[in-house]
């Protein structure tokens, strides 16, 4: 069963130590901080700043990943996200997918956003398709945007409006529950 629950200062080491897991290193723009104290000063501005929400994924009530929102506060009544499973044996289980469900209903419903987008590195096939699957749609494409690991890649900028994702939602909740994934939220 996936769940999200807030991200607490007591989750700064095993985000760390997530950060630093090559399979999650290699689909962030921003190398992993070089050390925890770094990393920790990260986590505090996080959770100081009113305009960022974030919560550890957790399968079956042990954390498995993270999903953020940057722009919960802004007037556009936007947010980007990321996402990332951290635990390599939670990879390819549907817990990303589950946990998108979940924050898409927590952004447009507990926060009242209007749309979610996220940039995504084009060769990263397992997130475009994680994405669409919950109804994000491409709307643009940046050539050479990112740096990382000494060269250029692309980015493939994609999105969710309010009225896509409810149009979708029953149908997506009741699959993951279906499967067991998770307890679909009320309406």
């Amino acid at each position: 069963m996936i769940e999200l629950r807030d991200v607490t200062r007591d989750d700064g080491r095993r985000l760390f130590l997530w950060r630093r897991e090559p399979e999650v290193d290699r689909w962030n723009y921003q190398s992993p901080p070089s050390d925890y104290g770094m990393h920790q000063a990260w986590l505090d501005d996080f959770m100081a700043d009113p305009d960022r929400a974030g919560w550890i994924i957790e399968e079956n009530g042990r954390p498995c990943g993270f999903l953020m929102l940057k722009g919960v506060a802004d007037s556009q009544q936007r947010a980007q996200w990321g996402w990332y499973i951290g635990e390599a044996a939670a990879r390819g289980r549907g817990a990303g997918r589950a946990a998108q469900a979940l924050g898409l209903d927590r952004a447009f419903f507990d926060f009242g956003l209007q749309k979610v987008w996220s940039e995504v590195l084009a060769d990263n096939e397992a997130a475009l398709k994680a994405q669409a699957a919950a109804g994000f749609r491409r709307e643009g494409y940046l050539r050479r945007h990112a740096f990382k690991d000494g060269q250029f890649r692309d980015v493939v900028l994609l999105a969710i409006l309010v009225e896509e994702w409810r149009a979708r939602r029953e149908t997506v909740l009741g699959q993951l529950e279906a499967s067991g994934l998770i307890r679909k939220p009320p309406a």
